[in-house]
């Protein structure tokens, strides 16, 4: 895990990221009842349950800034945990794995820390492939298919479950789909900004993009081709829980 990434996206992060709690009731089910759990690659601490100890790992000075979170916070990354062995029921680690340098190093050290159980919240590009907004920013894809582990090797490697994860129509946290039903959303500079898929997209292909958008919307191609959407309470997207016990 590094920071710099998130010390571009930060700014205003907590205004525009905020938990939804639909999707927190999924992560705080999946953790079991922990007692105490590790948030690694915490962010602005979102999704970290009130019912339990947290202690939060994050890299990033611009991300610690913003905790609102009074868990304490330590500044270290995912492949080298500043951890004893077995020192946490559980941990999570919520749309960060794709920020990690080493992804299976990162696994392998929350299995190290962890009694009980590991949470993560990712995202599966193949699933979520046919998202609407990925033929506007086709990098955004090819992008993520580098970043995101594929979901077989998370699996695999941690030994768990994948669970689909529905993203509902008025998500409050602005991940990359949130605003699936609402397009007009994207040409929010503030939003795409809390958005790394947006951030790390090269600027013209960010302004050829968001010009098309623009006028699909202006014209009705785009409400003609997807207005059906508007119909949906929560779609998958690609975004999945994988759930593992620690042996």
């Amino acid at each position: 895990m590094t920071s710099p990434i998130y010390d571009r996206i930060g700014r205003g992060y907590a205004t525009t990221r905020r938990p939804d709690p639909r999707i927190a009731r999924r992560i705080l089910d999946a953790l079991g009842g922990a007692g105490s759990v590790l948030n690694v690659g915490a962010g602005a601490g979102s999704y970290e349950p009130e019912s339990a100890s947290v202690v939060a790992v994050e890299p990033s000075g611009e991300m610690i800034a913003q905790r609102e979170s009074a868990a304490p916070v330590v500044r270290a990354t995912a492949d080298a945990l500043p951890f004893a062995p077995r020192s946490f029921d559980a941990a999570m680690a919520v749309l960060t794995i794709h920020h990690w340098g080493d992804w299976r190093a990162g696994v392998a050290e929350m299995q190290r820390v962890t009694r009980s159980r590991i949470v993560f919240l990712t995202w599966d590009p193949e699933a979520g492939s046919g998202f609407w907004l990925l033929d506007y920013f086709p990098g955004i894809l090819e992008l993520d298919r580098r970043r995101f582990p594929p979901l077989d090797e998370l699996v695999a490697a941690t030994g768990g479950r994948s669970y689909e994860l529905p993203v509902p129509h008025d998500c409050s946290d602005g991940f990359l789909g949130a605003w699936w039903r609402e397009p007009a959303a994207y040409l929010d500079a503030r939003l795409r900004a809390a958005m790394s898929g947006f951030v790390m997209l090269p600027d013209d292909e960010e302004e050829r993009g968001l010009a098309r958008l623009e006028a699909d919307i202006g014209s009705g191609a785009w409400e003609r081709r997807h207005g059906a959407l508007r119909e949906r309470e929560a779609i998958d997207l690609g975004y999945r829980l994988v759930v593992a016990d620690v042996a």
